[in-house]
């Protein structure tokens, strides 16, 4: 029995019924330690300005300079242990088409290909938007299998990667290897993040994305580490370097509700 078997065909069927099977399900006994879940505007990214539902899950594999969720990386981070149905019946209540599984690494979660299937699965009260945010750091190969799946089933919903590429100043390079393996799951509706505190950011951030063929690839955004670097800056390097594919992004989040770091 496959996820798809707790739903009807025209993806209205209500996923609350999984409960009733029990732990039958691939994922369905996976506990989650979702640190919150919250609804706001996105505030970067490629949906930048609408509304989303946001799940935050607890643990990362780094520890970037400029981290602005560190209280969610700890292994002791209070958190709830939620099960996928719960996940997917609080993002269908939210009743947004725009889902972000963010972190902490969403990646390190066991279960997540399972979670983000059955949120692709979900056909009401509309097909979701799932967008997965992750440092770059892990294989997203789990994904890319999940997309496959996605198209082969026809499913409602459309997953999407932002892969935050660190720069130096984050002080977790990354080796070519990982980079060559995540950047070749790119495709169209995806980006890839860059960071950037310093001149040296900038630069690396132009090297990568012409050493990889990011332009031709998916989206590049470029978001500044704030009180490292000006806005300005980084908009007049994109002009003098003629990176008309690049696009300046800032968090609209630490604009609109400063200094606040849970639920926005």
């Amino acid at each position: 029995m496959g996820i798809g078997d707790f739903y009807a065909a025209d993806g209205l069927g209500d996923f609350r019924a999984a409960e009733a099977v029990g732990d039958h399900m691939p994922g369905a006994s996976v506990a989650f330690p979702v640190v919150e879940r919250f609804v706001s505007l996105n505030g970067e990214g490629l949906c930048a300005g609408r509304p989303a539902a946001f799940v935050r899950f607890r643990g990362c594999n780094l520890d970037c300079s400029y981290c602005d969720t560190r209280w969610a990386n700890d292994s002791d981070a209070r958190a709830q242990e939620l099960r996928l149905w719960d996940v997917v019946d609080w993002v269908r209540d939210t009743g947004l088409s725009c889902v972000t599984l963010t972190g902490g690494e969403p990646l390190l979660q066991a279960g997540l290909r399972e979670l983000v299937l059955a949120l692709l699965r979900v056909g009401s009260p509309k097909p979701l938007r799932v967008e997965v945010e992750t440092n770059g750091s892990v294989s997203v190969q789990d994904l890319r299998a999940a997309r496959i799946t996605a198209r082969q089933e026809q499913l409602p919903g459309r997953l999407v990667l932002t892969i935050d590429c660190k720069t130096p100043s984050s002080g977790n390079p990354m080796g070519d290897d990982m980079m060559q393996q995540n950047f070749r799951s790119f495709e169209g509706g995806d980006s890839v993040k860059f960071v950037v505190g310093s001149r040296e950011d900038l630069e690396f951030m132009e090297r990568v994305a012409g050493k990889w063929r990011l332009w031709d690839r998916c989206a590049v955004l470029v978001s500044p580490v704030w009180g490292k670097i000006e806005p300005a800056e980084i908009a007049e390097f994109l002009v003098d370097r003629k990176l008309d594919r690049a696009r300046l992004q800032l968090q609209l989040h630490k604009i609109i509700w400063p200094g606040v770091e849970k639920g926005v």
